[in-house]
């Protein structure tokens, strides 16, 4: 199958394109390189960069690669920029994803398989874990953003005949994850524990959260390719993790002496969020593997070679 991937050279999309070329698959990556990057992927995957707001360039790469099936992981991620910027956001996420989806139309690919959010389109629970029937209450544009595409996904399967499937994630972590700017608590904690340095716990540390290892996720993307299933689907473990607990696990990986160090809360940030797994087994045969202290010890090792 030949398998485009946006986001390619990403933290998430690298592991999946990996995935997709060790099962046989002819993959070629899409990425401005704005946060992604080159050495993430092994030589046999090209990587053209190209921006998905460019529909000029998308249009000719279709033309060239002739794709079975778009893998979406493209996207603007910061939350706390989408809510400084809302119209950069959804430039990036809701025309951008438009631009893909037109392409896919023009040129007949056959699927669609999208990179989606679990905690921040549910936002704050009512039932824990959240299934996908749960309602839908996005907090942040960056969240708008991805429910607005799982909505036009459902147009262009009614309207064009285009399968798709939307992967809910929840809190992915694990090797390659920027630990600078707006990223995961595991990647921020492992970078300073590592350089000796003290992180600081947002608020009480007993928020919760749905950590997912990243090679996990990209299994799910693989068991993705050939179900049927249309419409989104959480991927996530189902267990809730405190970031207090998190903190303890990686200091005692790390040899860190670092005390806990609390600060102030983020404003508006979820208190629990843990997401339902139980459609992904049925449908796409999917559960998580590799445990959450199995997932930090290798994430650990990741960073501490690459430190």
């Amino acid at each position: 199958m030949r398998i485009l991937i946006s986001g390619g050279a990403g933290f998430i999309g690298s592991h999946v394109s990996e995935a997709f070329l060790k099962y046989g698959h002819e993959v070629l990556a899409v990425d401005n390189l704005f946060r992604g990057k080159k050495e993430n992927l092994p030589e046999a995957i090209p990587v053209k960069e190209i921006d998905i707001r460019d529909r000029k360039a998308l249009s000719e790469v279709f033309d060239e690669f002739r794709p079975d099936l778009v893998n979406h992981h493209a996207a603007q991620v910061s939350v706390r920029e989408s809510v400084d910027d809302p119209a950069f956001d959804a430039d990036v996420n809701i025309l951008g994803s438009l631009n893909l989806l037109d392409c896919c139309i023009k040129h007949q690919t056959g699927k669609f398989v999208f990179a989606s959010t679990g905690g921040a389109i549910y936002g704050e629970q009512e039932k824990f874990p959240a299934p996908e029937e749960h309602q839908e209450k996005p907090l942040s544009p960056y969240a708008v953003s991805k429910l607005a595409v799982e909505k036009y996904l459902y147009f262009y399967e009614k309207t064009y005949g285009l399968k798709w499937v939307s992967l809910r994630y929840a809190n992915v972590y694990g090797p390659r994850q920027d630990p600078f700017g707006e990223a995961g608590v595991v990647a921020i904690f492992c970078q300073k524990m590592l350089a000796d340095g003290q992180p600081v716990i947002n608020g009480d540390g007993l928020q919760t959260r749905d950590f997912v290892y990243v090679e996990d996720v990209a299994r799910a993307n693989l068991a993705s390719l050939h179900s049927n299933f249309t419409g989104p689907v959480n991927i996530g473990t189902g267990e809730e993790t405190d970031i207090n607990r998190i903190f303890h696990f990686l200091a005692e990986l790390t040899g860190s002496k670092a005390e806990e160090n609390h600060g102030p809360a983020k404003p508006g940030e979820q208190r629990r969020s843990v997401l339902d797994p139980g459609l992904a087994e049925k449908v796409l045969l999917w559960e998580p593997e590799v445990s959450l202290r199995e997932g930090l010890k290798r994430t650990v090792e990741f960073f501490r070679e690459n430190s």
